[in-house]
């Protein structure tokens, strides 16, 4: 049987465009080589690559699809339909822009409420949380570890008075809420459930997202406080108590932003977060779920670097590797199972402290691949975070950058705009096809958690950012104003944000007099009940809510689950 004849679209042979193609760069080759001199100031580097060291053409053909065979309806199809390539809804951003959510948090509970009710007067769509590092850590203000740290670098949150105070003002009925915590984070869930209920806001009214993402903390962040097992087991429970009782909770953020910010190239980044959500969805099967009972409400969150295509093609091999692996591999049959859900955000690794308005610029750039590529919500970062949190104005520069894209560019106005290109699409192929080993190897290894265990992303996270430390070091890669077009600033070149060292004081002082009026008996009993429940292998939704209702505070709570559970200490790797 003879074998059919490969064509392009336009009729002509990929064979002919290959000889074509091979003709048309030996001239180019003749041409540049007696053009330039060796010591010529233009001459060629001798390979280019992005970001993530993907080598990148000089110029993309059919013939870098041939391999692949793409088929349209298979491989890209339309908005909306399987396997999303081109996005999640039909008609994208013309329904409905994405969802700009500007991350917010410092201080006390009431500085942090007037910031929110400032960036929704602005035009902001969505709220996201920023608590400070004793809150991620389970810690309360009055605990010595919490020294010099009390309202840094986000909101300090250690009881249900603090979330109160947090969204006086705000009807949760009607706006979203992002909270950027983990290993505490069924706590912080209970404290703003319980603020909810207050409001007298039905459950299936309470729309937002939770980061709960504790497998990225063991690989990248290192904000944890339990064990593995028993911390992933927290975030069951929420996903588990929330599919009941919450239907339109997003329950947990896979992300994979704090996985690219230490390091990781964007095919480890996709390949990670993604085997971070396979290992959820195989404890929620382990415990009992079926899989279109919890995958709807599943979420992810990546980082936007600097490499503009690079970042626009992760996005859509993202969709399509999770739609195949969910209906393909778990069988499931929603359609809601097999879209990949994204918020972005703007990399705060690429910010600079040197010409800090130049953020601004790679913050613009950043934020229109993510619209590019199909985000569904979006942040994008302040010039100054570098430096310290932002200021209000600064806020406000990064929220109209995402309204000037969304009302001036026109770039909203059709689905997928760069899809069909031969670069694009051979990129988001290779982008995919190297993620999807990764996601094989660590299958495996026995899972996500289990390579965890033997350090295996860690382990290739930390080569890829020395390898592109020496990129840097070399000038292989340009930072500008780092290590290209340095110039002599002054030590304050802009105006920063500054929490006085009095708000720790404050906050203590407001713990302290909560403590004094609270029902004593009935924290001690529900704290009782609770470890109870965490010794039986229960579901600790509600006894956390319970809690917290009476009163506990955030570290009265993680420390009662520490004696059940004990604390978390990483083996060291060298």
């Amino acid at each position: 049987m003879s074998k059919k004849k490969s064509t392009h679209s336009n009729g002509n042979d990929l064979e002919e465009i290959r000889k074509a193609q091979e003709e048309w760069q030996k001239s180019l080759d003749h041409s540049e080589k007696h053009s330039h001199s060796a010591a010529s100031p233009h001459k060629q580097p001798k390979r280019f690559s992005t970001v993530s060291d993907l080598e990148v053409p000089l110029l993309s053909t059919p013939t870098d699809l041939a391999d692949e065979q793409i088929d349209f309806l298979r491989d890209l199809n339309f908005p909306g339909q399987y396997p999303y390539t081109r996005g999640v809804y039909p008609n994208m951003y013309r329904g409905k822009v994405w969802t700009m959510r500007q991350f917010a948090g410092f201080a006390t509970a009431e500085d942090t409420n007037k910031r929110f009710k400032l960036l929704l007067e602005q035009g902001q769509t969505g709220l996201s949380t920023a608590f400070d590092m004793p809150t991620l850590m389970g810690v309360d203000p009055d605990d010595p570890r919490s020294k010099g740290e009390v309202g840094k670098c986000g909101v300090s949150v250690a009881s249900l008075e603090d979330m109160e105070r947090l969204f006086e003002g705000i009807p949760l009925g009607e706006v979203t809420t992002s909270m950027t915590i983990n290993a505490p984070a069924i706590v912080v869930l209970a404290m703003y459930m319980a603020v909810a209920e207050k409001q007298g806001v039905p459950h299936k009214k309470v729309r937002g997202t939770l980061q709960n993402d504790i497998l990225k903390e063991y690989i990248a962040q290192k904000e944890w406080i339990y064990p593995i097992k028993p911390a992933v087991k927290l975030v069951i429970d929420t996903i588990e108590y929330c599919t009941k009782n919450y239907p339109n909770w997003n329950t947990v953020s896979i992300s994979g932003y704090h996985i690219r910010e230490a390091g990781a190239t964007a095919v480890q980044e996709l390949a990670f977060t993604l085997a971070d959500g396979l290992g959820y969805a195989d404890c929620c099967i382990e415990r009992g779920m079926k899989i279109d009972e919890f995958a709807p409400r599943l979420s992810f969150f990546f980082d936007v670097h600097n490499d503009f295509f690079e970042e626009i093609c992760k996005f859509r091999a993202a969709r399509r590797i999770w739609a195949r692996i969910m209906r393909e591999e778990y069988g499931a049959q929603d359609p809601k199972s097999w879209m990949l859900r994204t918020h972005a955000q703007t990399a705060g690794v690429t910010l600079t402290a040197q010409q800090p308005h130049n953020n601004i610029v790679r913050v613009a750039v950043q934020a229109l691949a993510a619209v590019l590529g199909g985000t569904n919500s979006l942040h994008t970062n302040s010039m100054d975070e570098t430096l310290s949190l932002p200021t209000d104005e600064s806020v406000m520069i990064a929220l109209r950058t995402q309204q000037i894209i969304a009302e001036e560019s026109g770039v909203g106005n059709i689905a997928d705009p760069l899809g069909g290109s031969y670069f694009i699409e051979s990129l988001t192929n290779r982008i995919e096809k190297d993620a999807i080993e990764y996601i094989h190897k660590i299958r495996d290894m026995g899972g996500i958690i289990r390579s965890i265990e033997q350090g295996f992303p860690q382990a290739e996270i930390a080569n890829s950012a020395y390898h592109y430390q020496r990129q840097l070091e070399s000038k292989d890669k340009i930072m500008v104003g780092v290590n290209k077009y340095q110039v002599q600033e002054s030590k304050q070149a802009i105006q920063t944000l500054y929490i006085d060292r009095s708000i720790e004081e404050k906050q203590i002082q407001k713990l302290q007099a909560l403590k004094k009026k609270r029902p004593q008996q009935e924290v001690k009993q529900k704290l009782s009940r609770l470890k109870e429940a965490a010794q039986n292998d229960k579901n600790l939704m509600e006894p956390i809510i319970d809690a917290v209702k009476a009163y506990a505070t955030l570290q009265e709570v993680c420390d009662t689950l520490k004696e059940v559970y004990g604390a978390y200490r990483e083996a060291g790797s060298f």
